[in-house]
């Protein structure tokens, strides 16, 4: 069995006491199908061997308590927390996973010493339990659109014995897009003489090709006063802005076709920022597309090890979606809306048997939807030589928000 504390650790967040109608399960998730899919199609084996990383077998390097000081949290049904699990072998992992049926699995980091033992530790008076290793995480946010809410994608990439000044070092290097006051507008802020090789980089061979040959019309970003006025309020002199708005407003009922309303008013717009008429305003159109464009990273997820990542192949409690792996190849071939469900393709084929209490070798069902996601997670084979071990170096994570 699964050593935890859940008298001392299971606790209730907010929104537990709200109304029964706000509890349901909404469509896209079902207790009853969860508990088939940890039952006969959750990687389990897998899942246990890439947090292992090297450290289940039977070599001279092996660190036998390494993966039994990985924190695991459940997050049950009614929003009830249980933390601090561990577990020292797959075979605990699973039998745990399948007598709780957690709506939501997260992983924590490793500590110096054993997560479930960390109360005998501290009565001792020896403050030892402590994080001290985790993946290094960079949360991004994806925008959909500019009317709908996006997803995430979670990079893993596997560097150990960075401390918490490190991580918030590395994530601020990729840091553009800052978050401010509610009453401000403008989120990036492009300074100095010349933009940083990275940035400049990003800008010419990604960004402004992608912005104005795909986003522009795709999006409408100038096809309505609503939308084109997001684009103005980040342009900080208020006079340009107005003058803008003003020549738009006025030309509104012009000849100028819908396809060709977006590309015409993103010319007029740099051709009056880059006149050199206005101070201050030479990096406005980077700016703007860096703001629509660049990845929004979540800092706190990327600086903190002690921070909770959502497991792969785990179900979104709310669309019932796999959270599954994206192969980094083939990034631009992602569509979202065909990640496997628990209703729609998973365990559609052992329903039937499980309802009707018959069930036979669900296991040969293999859920292909959910075999060709884990098929792109690969996992090191252990080298002879011990230094030369870089087990998983990057992992894709996409949870479905919308």
């Amino acid at each position: 069995m699964a050593r935890e504390d859940e008298k001392a650790d299971a606790m209730e967040i907010d929104g537990q006491h709200q109304q029964v109608a706000n509890t349901a399960v909404p469509d896209g998730f079902n207790a009853d199908y969860l508990r088939i899919y940890y039952g006969k199609l959750f990687p389990h084996v897998d899942f246990f061997k890439w947090l292992s990383y090297g450290n289940d077998g039977k070599h001279p390097g092996c660190d036998q308590s390494y993966v039994g000081r990985r924190e695991f949290s459940f997050t049950l049904e009614n929003d009830i927390y249980v933390r601090f699990q561990s577990f020292d072998s797959v075979a605990e992992m699973e039998n745990s996973i399948k007598e709780k049926c957690p709506f939501k699995i997260d992983i924590g980091p490793v500590y110096s010493v054993d997560p479930a033992k960390r109360h005998a530790y501290a009565q001792s008076g020896n403050n030892v339990f402590v994080p001290v290793e985790r993946e290094l995480i960079f949360d991004i946010m994806i925008l959909v659109s500019i009317t709908y809410c996006g997803y995430i994608v979670v990079v893993v990439v596997s560097i150990a014995g960075l401390n918490n000044e490190q991580r918030a070092a590395i994530a601020d290097y990729f840091r553009v897009y800052k978050v401010g006051g509610e009453n401000t507008m403008k989120k990036v802020s492009l300074t100095g003489a010349v933009l940083h090789p990275f940035l400049a980089r990003s800008y010419t061979d990604v960004l402004k090709g992608f912005f104005e040959d795909k986003l522009l019309l795709s999006q409408q970003l100038f096809a309505s006063e609503e939308r084109y006025q997001k684009i103005l309020d980040l342009i900080p002199d208020e006079n340009v802005a107005s003058e803008l708005h003003d020549k738009w407003q006025g030309n509104r009922r012009s000849s100028i076709s819908k396809e060709d309303v977006n590309a015409t008013r993103w010319e007029q717009l740099k051709s009056t920022l880059q006149s050199g008429k206005h101070k201050g305003l030479r990096r406005c159109i980077e700016e703007i597309v860096f703001s629509y464009t660049y990845p929004r990273l979540d800092m706190e997820v990327s600086k903190h090890m002690n921070h909770l990542l959502k497991a792969p192949f785990c179900i979104h409690p709310k669309t019932g979606r796999v959270c599954v792996p994206i192969d980094p190849n083939n990034c631009d071939d992602f569509d979202p809306t065909t990640v496997p469900t628990l209703s729609q393709g998973i365990v559609s084929a052992t329903i039937a048997e499980s309802l009707q209490g018959g069930i036979r070798k669900l296991i040969q069902c293999q859920a292909p939807a959910v075999q060709e996601y884990l098929d792109l997670v690969k996992f090191t084979q252990l080298p002879a030589d011990l230094t030369n071990l870089v087990p998983h170096e990057k992992l894709l994570l996409h949870e479905t928000n919308h």
